[in-house]
């Protein structure tokens, strides 16, 4: 009687086993049919319809779109556009990965936070700040990274020159470049190699302006630096701070361009060995803008390009001097 009843209950699970797969068959095939003439059908992901691709009928419409809203023609926009969190980035002493905790006392619609929920955000915030800046190396970094972000706001530096700079004061970190020295020291002189590097040069004095260390010190940290590190930079090119200067005094593209070839001129005659690029780049400025009809006094080169009258004066004749050789031969 038993094997009688098992055999019965295999057959009927086999039986509904075979229904449940024809079914599934059946409905797959109304989904692939069209019910009108019996087409193909395709999804229009644009229109968020399912049509027949023979007779053009539309079998569903409104269809929930799961992909995102923006559109992308190549890799690289949609590697752009894809929200997977920001990027990683050397300026930062974790690279970015941690979590921030805004310093509103407010919640997601505006509203002010109730005095128990203030001292628990507060607490989160120091719990956060101690994890963020586990050892003495973060801590370093942290204060290190601060201190080249804040001056590259100051000089007006582009991100790549702060990016560099953090990795150079990175390396000098990780090749234990520290000790003796100090951390705003070795900050500013990683900056100062930074932008010599990528052909937007600041003068030293320039530098120490906004640096919390003395001069000096930059001078002695940047040779030290450069060497250790075997960093390769270029001597700084007077033509490279001419825009800068020019856009300070409010010159014309005129005047910029005679004082380009102003500095081509002493190169060809060997005038800026030994010389100072930013004397060099401030006296031709100051001669382009006579030999255009524009009004510049030696102060205001001066005081933009942060070197003294006397300086300005003398590269002036020697620039000058180079012209008319060039002329008479």
């Amino acid at each position: 009687m038993s094997e009688n009843v098992r055999s019965y209950t295999d057959d009927r699970s086999r039986t509904a086993t075979i229904d449940e797969d024809e079914s599934a068959s059946e409905s797959e095939g109304e989904q692939l049919e069209c019910p009108e003439c019996g087409g193909r059908l395709e999804n229009d992901t644009e229109r968020g319809e399912t049509v027949c691709r023979d007779c053009g009928l539309v079998v569903e419409e409104d269809e929930i779109d799961h992909g995102p809203e923006w559109r992308a023609f190549d890799s690289k926009e949609k590697d752009e556009k894809s929200r997977v969190g920001a990027p990683t980035t050397n300026m930062m002493h974790d690279k970015g990965l941690s979590t921030n905790i805004g310093w509103q006392d407010k919640d997601a619609y505006g509203n002010q936070l109730s005095g128990r929920q203030r001292e628990k955000m507060q607490r989160l915030r120091t719990w956060n700040e101690r994890f963020r800046t586990r050892d003495s190396k973060e801590r370093n970094l942290k204060q290190a990274l601060g201190e080249i972000d804040r001056m590259a706001s100051a000089l007006g530096l582009p991100d790549n020159v702060r990016e560099t700079a953090s990795v150079i004061y990175r390396r000098a970190l990780d090749e234990d470049l520290l000790p003796g020295r100090s951390i705003e020291g070795v900050a500013t002189a990683s900056l100062y190699a930074a932008a010599r590097q990528a052909g937007t040069p600041r003068s030293l004095d320039e530098i120490t302006n906004v640096s919390r260390v003395e001069k000096d010190e930059i001078a002695r940290t940047y040779r030290y630096v450069v060497r250790e590190l075997k960093l390769e930079i270029q001597p700084a090119d007077p033509e490279s701070y001419v825009p800068r200067f020019a856009s300070d005094l409010e010159l014309s593209d005129e005047s910029e361009r005679r004082a380009r070839q102003l500095l081509q001129t002493a190169k060809q005659k060997g005038v800026h060995s030994g010389k100072s690029p930013v004397g060099l780049a401030a006296a031709a400025v100051y001669a382009a803008s006579l030999l255009t009809n524009e009004k510049v006094t030696q102060s205001e080169v001066s005081e933009v390009a942060n070197i003294s009258e006397v300086t300005i004066r003398n590269r002036y004749h020697e620039l000058l001097e180079a012209e008319e050789q060039v002329q008479i031969d």
